[in-house]
């Protein structure tokens, strides 16, 4: 059992030019087992979330979680979607969340637990929920653990997990040892065990299980889209980038599902590919301007008014771009970022933003400015979104 992933958690090394941090990490070296993580066979993925869905009366979209289950607690009871005791009562609702529930916080195991249970319990009422896949979802299947923080680890720990570790760790010097690459004196060999151990804490061995492709969390994040379309709108975790703007949702969400499936389709393959809706920030970071052209053609490819993006941590507050077009959700809600709640409600007769339980309609074209003060009003004082009124002035 191969145990040696990368777990390197610097999140600011930069990928090279054209590719993903994550398909550098798979280059430096992860081989099929490491990918696995566990000597586990690869299952057959129970039946997939819709990637269409019509007629729907109300939709409630939350952003990254990162570890936080209560912040995103918090959040789904501010829109009235569960309540104290954190059970639907959301009726016909479809809560989106948009990707990123793992990495940055000591609360992943907990969260992913809450919106299984909660998937179940929507659909009994008439509702859904549907999980999308980002990049931090499936770096957990595949390897890329850079942002995992030992308490996400020890969320799987249990009795018998040092010796587990401990196994891991003896095999891992059996690899390097049939490879040559054993160090060959006890001051070398006693930083590599050092350095292995403070990299691999207790619960990593279980973690990794957990999230194989075959493990209760992996297949589960395995059976969910990328990309999905919910009346008017299309939601991605990223965005949609030129390079895969006449891709369906079908075929891009059969795509990555495959190569999480299988590591052998990860590269070359979109899971790890920089423009891939995983990982484009161009929608959230991108000249306006400039990226007209291509947000209406996707908007048009796809039949919408609207898409919706995480991913991208906004400065202040869920943010309009695009004249209304592209509303970046990813407020930063974690207590990494330490945001306040904040979700975007899309329902007749027109959609709003709920901003510390403050109900503010999106704006309409021209209007950013008035939709921030709004913001800035339900904000605890100093708000943020003061310092980017100003800057807007500036600019004017």
């Amino acid at each position: 059992m191969a145990t040696d992933a990368p777990v390197a958690r610097d999140s600011s090394r930069a990928a090279r030019p054209g590719t993903s941090q994550a398909e550098d990490v798979i280059r430096m070296g992860m081989r099929r087992r490491d990918f696995l993580a566990v000597s586990l066979a690869l299952a057959v993925v129970p039946a997939v979330d819709e990637d269409d869905w019509q007629g729907v009366p109300r939709v409630v979209a939350v952003g990254d979680v990162h570890g936080d289950k209560d912040a995103l607690a918090a959040v789904l009871k501010m829109a009235g979607v569960i309540d104290a005791q954190e059970r639907w009562t959301g009726g016909a609702t479809h809560l989106v969340q948009v990707g990123d529930i793992p990495s940055r916080g000591p609360q992943t195991r907990q969260a992913f637990d809450l919106v299984m249970r909660l998937e179940t319990e929507a659909a009994a009422a008439g509702g859904r929920v549907h999980c999308i896949i980002g990049n931090h979802d499936a770096g957990v299947i595949y390897g890329d653990l850079r942002n995992i923080i030992p308490e996400e680890y020890g969320e799987f720990r249990q009795p018998g997990s040092e010796q587990r570790l401990l196994k891991a760790y003896e095999q891992h010097l059996a690899s390097l040892k049939q490879a040559g690459h054993l160090p060959s004196n006890a001051a070398e060999l006693d930083y590599l065990k050092k350095d292995w151990f403070e990299r691999h804490p207790p619960g990593f061995v279980e973690h990794r299980e957990a999230f194989a492709p075959s493990g209760p969390y992996g297949s589960w994040i395995r059976r969910h889209n990328a990309v999905i379309k919910i009346n008017d709108t299309l939601f991605a975790h990223a965005g949609i980038s030129p390079s895969f703007a006449n891709r369906s949702q079908r075929s891009i969400n059969t795509a990555i599902r495959s190569e999480l499936a299988d590591p052998d389709r990860l590269l070359p393959g979109m899971t790890t590919n920089v423009q891939s809706p995983l990982w484009y920030r161009g929608l959230a970071e991108g000249d306006e301007k400039e990226l007209r052209p291509h947000v209406e053609a996707v908007l048009r490819f796809h039949g919408v008014q609207r898409i919706v993006i995480g991913h991208t941590v906004t400065r202040t507050a869920i943010m309009p771009r695009h004249d209304g077009h592209v509303v970046d959700i990813d407020i930063g809600i974690s207590r990494f970022f330490g945001r306040p709640p904040a979700c975007l409600v899309l329902e007749k007769p027109s959609p709003y933003v709920l901003h510390r339980g403050k109900r503010i309609p999106l704006p309409a074209r021209g209007q950013q400015a008035e939709y921030l003060r709004a913001v800035e009003a339900a904000d605890e004082k100093p708000s943020p979104v003061s310092r980017l009124l100003e800057e807007m002035d500036v600019k004017r």
